[in-house]
């Protein structure tokens, strides 16, 4: 079945803008999506998604309110949600196997809506920018065409990517959202960003430089966030990348070298020094091949509930 807008089926083989004059409604939620004050979320009642990391739960989740994603450049932040449920999915794309991706999403919000009586599925894409690689544009491109290739409908109600998120300065390029935050109970979803990016930060981000496959992290049924068991190969070349000045890394080691948040090559480093402190997580994180388990507590923050510490 198709991607549809308001009722009308998106016509991807138009030429690029054919979307925005067809339905100019886009235009003007975009624009109330980039003219939001950037909103802090502290770590209560929150699930924060990483890079090639989805999320997916139901307003009756007592332990897990606000679903966010932040540091996206070129990459894509896609948030899934049944009317009917209320299942809400929330994942951070990066263009890296997109079709097989969104089967994954669409199945897991499916499995949470099995019940529900009436609804429909809406889908909302925010981020990218106009970047010289036009490697933003092409992962718009892939998203719109990997929905429009499902079997259920799907209603895009939100799209603030590439173009609409683009602002210049001094002849440079950047988005303007770099992040998002969906209140699961009520579907709302806002401009945001995250100080508390965790838990296992480190080990997450290095999954994700290993070139690791998308995956879920969180099971709504028990309430409980899944790290793991990952397993990597030494990477290549860590001494060489970790003598290099912050510049040689902003460039080497980034989509869009001008884009990047100020933190990225922090960011980058510990990640890093984390593969190197790691070269074998099998042996040093997860001896007994069991994931990392948290919990929220009562006061809506994670906690490890196995035994296993890095």
């Amino acid at each position: 079945m198709p991607l549809l807008v308001r009722g009308r089926r998106v016509e991807l083989g138009r030429p690029a803008g054919g979307l925005l004059r067809a339905h100019p409604h886009l235009v003007e939620k975009a624009k109330v999506l980039t003219s939001q004050p950037v909103q802090t979320v502290g770590p209560k009642g929150l699930l924060y998604v990483q890079q090639r990391e989805f999320a997916v739960t139901t307003p009756e989740d007592g332990s897990v309110s606000i679903l966010g994603s932040d540091d996206a450049t070129t990459c894509h932040l896609v948030v899934l949600r049944h009317t009917g449920s209320g299942a809400t999915c929330l994942t951070h794309f990066d263009g890296s196997d997109t079709e097989a991706e969104v089967l994954l999403i669409m199945s897991s919000v499916k499995s949470l809506s099995s019940n529900a009586e009436c609804g429909r599925l809406e889908v909302h894409l925010v981020g990218g920018f106009n970047d010289d690689r036009h490697l933003s544009q092409k992962l718009t491109n892939q998203l719109l065409r990997a929905f429009d290739l499902q079997q259920d409908d799907v209603h895009l109600v939100t799209y603030c990517v590439t173009e609409l998120n683009d602002r210049e300065e001094k002849d440079n390029h950047f988005p303007i959202v770099y992040g998002i935050a969906v209140n699961v109970k009520t579907g709302e979803i806002f401009h945001a960003t995250f100080p508390d990016k965790g838990p296992d930060e480190d080990l997450r981000s290095a999954r994700t430089l290993t070139g690791a496959q998308m995956i879920n992290i969180y099971d709504a049924e028990t309430k409980q966030l899944h790290i793991g068991p990952y397993f990597w190969m030494p990477f290549p070349h860590v001494d060489f990348w970790l003598e290099q000045d912050d510049e040689q890394l902003l460039q080497n080691l980034s989509t869009s070298p001008l884009a990047e948040p100020p933190h990225f090559v922090s960011h980058i480093r510990s990640t890093l020094t984390f593969l190197k402190d790691h070269p074998f997580p099998q042996y040093s994180l997860f001896p007994d091949r069991k994931p990392r388990t948290y919990k929220k507590n009562e006061e809506g923050l994670w906690v490890q509930v196995c035994s296993d510490k890095i």
